[in-house]
């Protein structure tokens, strides 16, 4: 009697768990899944330490569980930076009217690779031309090299040494972060305000 007891006890128990597997597995092949962008897995972005448009400290804690939308340029660009992040506003403007909801969850970020010249003032007014949420970072010179390496970005003066007057040679692109910090995906200087967007409507959860 006991060894049989004892045999139903555990087919039962055996039972609820093939079940509970089960249940699991099916769970796990029908729940929605995040679209893989193409920045999957990539080595870019991570901890980083800057200062942004009102002096005060910041670090990737303070995006935590939001999408980042990053452009590194300099304010004294006279073309492609302020081009490239009027686009970025335009196109997180559409999203924002398409889907509040989502597009709440999106930061859009400018992150000079000029430190020198574009001080927390000096951001607090180009950002303001463009979008009431955009954010603008900068630092010292070490604090900003080191989110230009995080991101793999170049970035290199042009001009003779020690000019005041110069321009800054560097890489133009857009940065989708997911809300834990990794990457998602990118735009080039060559996509519009529609494509920025119909970005965020992809991978924006």
């Amino acid at each position: 009697m006991n060894s049989r007891r004892i045999s139903f006890k555990s087919a039962a128990i055996g039972l609820a768990l093939l079940c509970a597997l089960g249940a699991l597995v099916l769970w796990a092949v029908q729940a929605p899944r995040a679209p893989q962008g193409p920045l999957a897995g990539a080595a870019l972005g991570g901890p980083f330490t800057l200062v942004d448009q009102d002096g005060r400290t910041v670090t990737q804690q303070d995006f935590a569980g939001r999408y980042m939308l990053v452009y590194f340029g300099y304010t004294y660009c006279p073309d492609v930076c302020p081009l490239d992040v009027q686009d970025l506003a335009k196109g997180l403007k559409l999203f924002e009217a398409k889907d509040p909801a989502r597009a709440a969850k999106v930061v859009p970020v400018f992150i000079t690779v000029d430190p020198e010249r574009d001080t927390p003032a000096v951001l607090k007014e180009f950002v303001a031309a463009f979008h009431p949420r955009l954010v603008g970072l900068g630092g010292t010179p070490a604090q900003v090299d080191a989110a230009k390496k995080a991101w793999r970005v170049y970035a290199k003066k042009a001009g003779p040494a020690g000019a005041a007057d110069y321009l800054v040679d560097h890489t133009a692109l857009t940065y989708l972060m997911g809300p834990d910090g990794k990457p998602i995906s990118f735009a080039d200087h060559d996509a519009d305000a529609a494509q920025i967007a119909a970005e965020l409507d992809k991978y924006v959860q």
